[in-house]
């Protein structure tokens, strides 16, 4: 029997999004310039791997370090990341005794030009809830196993003030330069829900 190239139809998420795209284009609502400045800006210039380059020069440069634990928004800044949704910074470092975990009770203010946007989990009510009341048995979930010695820290952001976490710097990664290192970083180990390991 002859096999048949087959091309796999597109996933219910992406059949809703070209729908939508579809809709708005139809109705006039919106141009598709603008579409495709809002995809590319979130693609290219806003995102995890901001954040992941600010982690990997606070791995790399004490100075910058410092700068960033001691006044986030102005040391981000010096990388090019900032605007909406990103004033009023402030960066928590997980340490051996120490692990933080970010939240945001009221709704989901969250970092979005070091992070990018949210995912779904992050806005979701038990999150929310159950990140403050039993941090430990919701990080247990992610798959993040803290032993009883290491305090958990839940820092819970407002319109008013974002936090990002700053990961320990896994075990190994001397050698690496900071493209290597930039790569090991990922958008939940910047909120919390997730360690990093040396690939």
């Amino acid at each position: 029997m002859a096999s048949h190239d087959h091309t796999e139809p597109p996933s219910d998420i992406a059949l809703r999004v070209k729908a939508l795209e579809s809709l708005l284009l139809d109705k006039g609502l919106v141009e598709a310039e603008t579409l495709d400045a809002i995809v590319d800006l979130y693609e290219h210039n806003i995102g995890p791997q901001n954040g992941a380059r600010v982690v990997a020069r606070a791995w790399t440069d004490p100075e910058y370090k410092a700068r960033l634990l001691s006044d986030a928004t102005p040391a981000i800044a010096e990388l090019g990341y900032r605007g909406a949704q990103g004033e009023d910074m402030v960066v928590v470092e997980n340490t051996p005794e120490v692990h933080n975990l970010l939240v945001c009770t009221l709704c989901s203010c969250y970092p979005w030009p070091v992070l990018g946007l949210p995912p779904v989990w992050y806005k979701a009510a038990p999150y929310r809830a159950r990140a403050v009341s039993e941090p430990r048995a919701v990080l247990a979930e992610f798959g993040v196993d803290i032993g009883d010695d290491v305090e958990v820290r839940v820092w819970d952001s407002t319109a008013e003030l974002r936090y990002m976490v700053l990961p320990e710097r896994p075990a190994g990664t001397e050698g690496l330069d900071v493209e290597e290192l930039e790569a090991l970083v990922t958008r939940d180990s910047m909120i919390g829900t997730a360690l990093l390991e040396a690939r």
